[in-house]
């Protein structure tokens, strides 16, 4: 370890000799993911064995290192959370990989005392002010409880793209160990315009959304083009894990002016960002926003203080009794994780008058397959249905897609069925009715 004083200046190269064989090594999540170090580390593998590297959504070409022989031996991908990479979805369904079955808001506390070492730190952060203190900008979310354990050797790639964000997303230059300098773009989430099924699917959940409501909006394309359907509300607040794009069209429309929040009066509380470079020039030095880890933004005690509480997810499919499934394709293809989901589910079961809203396209891209399924066990013909529940059916409260929205919360089997197969696509609701009359629930 080097002197605390001052970390020492090197390449990723030299940085990453720091790391050991046996090693867990943490990566900073999503767009605050280093740019040079991964890869650095993978170039060693070949010097290391039993080396573990954590990350949720991988952004660099180093996860295609994975699929090299052997590569789990050396350097083995953990994750929680693939963000649909294919390359680690493939390592995975290969045994070649570790998922770790948390939600978002619990892995901080997975590497902080849990089973992953956090030995080593490596993320993204901006040059240091005046006094030494480093932003870790649009990336605050797991790191926190990473520091907190705290690791034998922090790596810290210092770039002046990253965005100085306010709250608790500070850390000082006393706490790095080596320091990579480079000036590069940060990692972006390509924007991609919005279909009429998302047009739809945003105008039925705008009618959910209450002026005055607290909005949190998970990861996903469907889920995030609800924020384009927003613009006409009045004092929206915001209390979610990520900022998307369109939050910028909302503050600027004048709609959200968390001036009406129960907590956190005044501000934009969140723990990671992902978008595009002016989505990061927005956020830099911006007192609105209010960076805190995710075990505080997706601690359900915490989410269900907020008044009027309106969660936003997106699903892979839901079944007739209820149950969301949105992290994983047949038993094999780990497509995503739990992410928040569950968090903010629990957070808005448990709040006097919270919406949890789960959205989906009523059938799969390629036309062939409904996502309103009577139960996966009926799905034979389609070998990706998801099997597991992300969100059991206990939970379950609005679901939208483009043929309108369901209210299931507080309705027996036999109300759930018969409103979901309302929102499942035209040629897929004589094979829902059959399949419900012959297990009673119709």
């Amino acid at each position: 370890m080097t002197d605390k004083r001052s970390p020492k200046i090197v390449t990723a190269e030299q940085a990453v000799e720091a790391i050991q064989s046996y090693d867990d090594v943490v990566l900073a999540n999503f767009c605050g993911e280093p740019r040079l170090l991964p890869m650095a580390l993978l170039d060693r593998a070949p010097e290391l064995v039993g080396v573990r590297i954590f990350h949720y959504a991988p952004f660099g070409r180093f996860q295609e290192k994975y699929l090299e022989p052997g590569m789990e031996k050396q350097v083995r991908c953990a994750t929680a959370f693939c963000g649909r990479s294919k390359c680690v979805r493939q390592v995975l369904s290969e045994g070649r990989a570790d998922f770790y079955p948390v939600t978002f808001g619990n892995t901080p506390g997975l590497l902080r005392e849990g089973d992953f070492q956090s030995d080593v730190l490596l993320l993204t952060v901006s040059p240091p002010d005046r006094d030494g203190n480093c932003s870790l900008g649009v990336s605050v979310d797991y790191a926190q409880g990473a520091l907190e354990r705290p690791p034998r050797v922090v790596i810290a790639e210092i770039n002046p793209n990253m965005p100085r964000t306010h709250g608790r997303s500070f850390l000082h230059m006393t706490q790095l160990d080596y320091v990579v300098e480079i000036d590069q773009p940060l990692y972006e989430l390509e924007q991609s315009p919005i279909t009429a099924v998302e047009e739809k699917i945003g105008r039925y959940v705008a009618e959910l959304v209450d002026d005055c409501s607290t909005v949190q909006v998970g990861y996903g394309g469907v889920s995030e083009a609800v924020t384009h359907f927003l613009k006409e509300k009045k004092d929206l607040g915001i209390h979610t894990e990520m900022v998307p794009e369109g939050l910028r069209e909302l503050v600027a429309a004048g709609a959200v002016t968390n001036a009406r929040k129960s907590i956190h009066e005044g501000k934009i509380v969140c723990t990671f960002h992902g978008g595009t470079t002016k989505l990061y020039e927005w956020l830099n030095d911006n007192p609105l926003i209010e960076m805190q880890p995710v075990d505080y933004t997706n601690d359900p005690k915490i989410i269900a203080m907020n008044s009027k509480m309106v969660a936003i997810n997106g699903a892979l499919q839901v079944d007739l009794f209820g149950n969301i499934y949105s992290d994983l394709l047949g038993l094999e293809d780990q497509y995503t994780g739990s992410g928040g989901q569950l968090d903010f589910a629990l957070g808005c079961v448990i709040a006097p008058d919270a919406k949890f809203v789960t959205v989906l396209p009523s059938i799969t891209g390629d036309g062939a397959s409904s996502r309103i399924v009577t139960h996966p066990t009926l799905e034979p013909n389609n070998p990706l249905a998801p099997q597991i529940p992300t969100v059991p059916r206990y939970y379950a409260d609005y679901v939208v897609t483009e043929y309108g929205i369901a209210h299931l919360k507080g309705r027996p089997n036999t109300e759930r069925a018969r409103a979901l197969i309302g929102l499942a696509h035209p040629s897929f609701r004589g094979t829902l009715q059959q399949q419900a009359k012959r297990l009673g629930l119709l």
